[in-house]
């Protein structure tokens, strides 16, 4: 019997640099967003644009190096999973984000570069050296931010 599939995609451009904390145990959390668009024609026949703006979290080495090389408007690939988790504000309603766990990010280019995606030379692509986040068995239930 199939287990599921929950594995998301993305290319897009990076909307602010990556926001770095520390789990209690000492693991690095990255936060940061990337635009999506995607274009559709309105009622009318014309075309227009829309952006997506999606919350990325990456964990452990993945999110060091993130936090190290990754800025505003860079182009990247983002592969990982949806994730769903609550918290209790202070006033003490439930609330809910959705956010892609990164399992791997790859470095393209940055926005208005030559068209190639080819980025510069300094930035380095995730290899070996990158692991992958935890998975959910692996994962802080209560980060706590």
């Amino acid at each position: 019997m199939a287990r599921g599939l929950n594995r998301v995609m993305l290319i897009g451009h990076v909307g602010r640099d990556p926001e770095m904390k520390y789990t209690p145990g000492g693991m690095a959390v990255a936060t940061f967003s990337v635009a999506t668009n995607d274009s559709f024609k309105d009622k009318e026949g014309k075309l227009q644009e829309r952006t997506e703006w999606h919350r990325i979290v990456a964990f452990g080495r993945t999110a060091e190096v993130m936090g190290e090389y990754l800025k505003k408007g860079q182009q990247v690939y983002v592969e990982g999973r949806l994730q769903t988790r609550s918290w209790d504000d202070d006033k003490g309603q439930k609330r809910y984000i959705t956010e892609i766990v990164a399992l791997s990010v790859q470095f393209l280019g940055r926005k208005g570069e030559g068209g190639d995606g080819s980025g510069g030379g300094e930035i380095p692509t995730p290899g070996d050296d990158f692991a992958p986040a935890p998975t959910s068995a692996g994962e802080p239930e209560d980060l706590p931010f």
